[in-house]
């Protein structure tokens, strides 16, 4: 029997809820996923979130990623040795709980990295823990790109097979509006598109989201539209690619969940956040698209307030795991095209 490809599965911040959701949500696909989930953590992490969450799941560290298939009711976890058996409280930024989250992703980056694994899921880290154990990155996407040696990621949202991207990212809304040119947005869509092909779309059909209301009525409500997207969106087409828009964004997300387009690009932050999250929140997840690894994620915080108290909803994480389950098929298609 040919052994399924495994993914690396971090906790994130080991005192928020991502032990909860990753004991949780691994427990719940059980050994009928497509790929195997290991998880890279101290083995004593989720121990301690399998006896909050009342699971009899067994907890099997492990030192290689070249094992057998963990047996019915048993998560592997790759021990990361970190905190040394350190009990540390639910729910407070502590800075070696950052480090340990750290060292989780670096851990499980390097495996992709060198193909041990076919690509990584990430749980919520911490910002504050992370940076008060020294790490300078302001977050996730951030590290990813200095340990793959990436200048330039992007977010791709899933959301029941629809992508969303965003030409802005975290950022004021001033800012990103002082962001948005025609260049920039000539780049963001060909990313969008090579985005699109990568993950299985052979002839991706791609709308832009306008930024003013009703796409701003002709100049009447703003002229980024006039200016920047129009276009940019002209100068795509004109090389053959199948790109519309601008359209105005209380139009264009349904006529997505409609079939027409297979991605839209957000112009901002919460305009494609809301959109995805309000349509299916548990079952949003993101995708980091630029990396030569695959990268799936909950887009969820630690939620440091319900911490430990096993209520933690592992919709979401679920959802990551399974979509790295069907995105692992195109590791190698990740790896030529972003691998440099």
């Amino acid at each position: 029997m040919t052994q399924r490809p495994a993914l690396a599965v971090t906790v994130g911040d080991p005192v928020g809820i991502g032990p909860e959701i990753t004991v949780r949500a691994l427990t719940e696909v059980g050994a009928g996923a497509s790929a195997r989930g290991v998880v890279v953590a101290d083995p004593a992490v989720l121990r301690r979130a399998v006896r909050v969450c009342g699971l009899s799941t067994e907890i099997r560290a492990v030192s290689s990623w070249d094992l057998p298939p963990e047996q019915e009711g048993t998560i592997d976890c790759f021990d990361i040795e970190e905190l040394g058996g350190a009990d540390l409280a639910w729910g407070v930024v502590d800075k070696r709980a950052g480090a340990a989250a750290v060292r989780a992703i670096e851990v499980a980056t390097k495996a992709a990295m060198e193909g041990r694994v076919a690509g990584i899921v990430t749980g919520p880290i911490n910002k504050e823990a992370i940076w008060a154990a020294g790490s300078e990155h302001l977050g996730h996407t951030e590290m990813l790109g200095a340990l793959t040696g990436v200048t330039r990621q992007n977010t791709m949202f899933v959301v029941r097979g629809k992508k969303i991207f965003f030409a802005t990212r975290h950022v004021s809304l001033r800012k990103a509006l002082d962001q948005v040119g025609q260049d920039q947005q000539v780049a963001c869509v060909e990313e969008a598109l090579t985005a699109l092909r990568v993950f299985g779309h052979d002839e991706p059909r791609l709308a832009v989201a306008a930024i003013n209301p009703h796409g701003g009525e002709n100049g009447a409500f703003g002229d980024e539209e006039i200016e920047h997207l129009a276009p940019a969106v002209e100068r795509v087409r004109a090389a053959g690619a199948d790109v519309v828009g601008p359209i105005p964004a209380d139009s264009v997300f349904h006529q997505l969940l409609q079939g027409r387009y297979d991605g839209v690009l957000a112009q901002y932050h919460d305009q494609g956040h809301i959109a995805a999250k309000t349509f299916d929140f548990d079952g949003t997840i993101s995708v980091t698209v630029g990396l030569p690894i695959l990268r799936t994620s909950v887009d969820h915080g630690t939620a440091f307030d319900i911490a430990g108290q096993g209520v933690a909803d592992p919709g979401t994480m679920r959802s990551a795991f399974l979509h790295g389950c069907e995105f692992a098929r195109f590791a190698d298609r990740i790896r030529a095209e972003y691998g440099g």
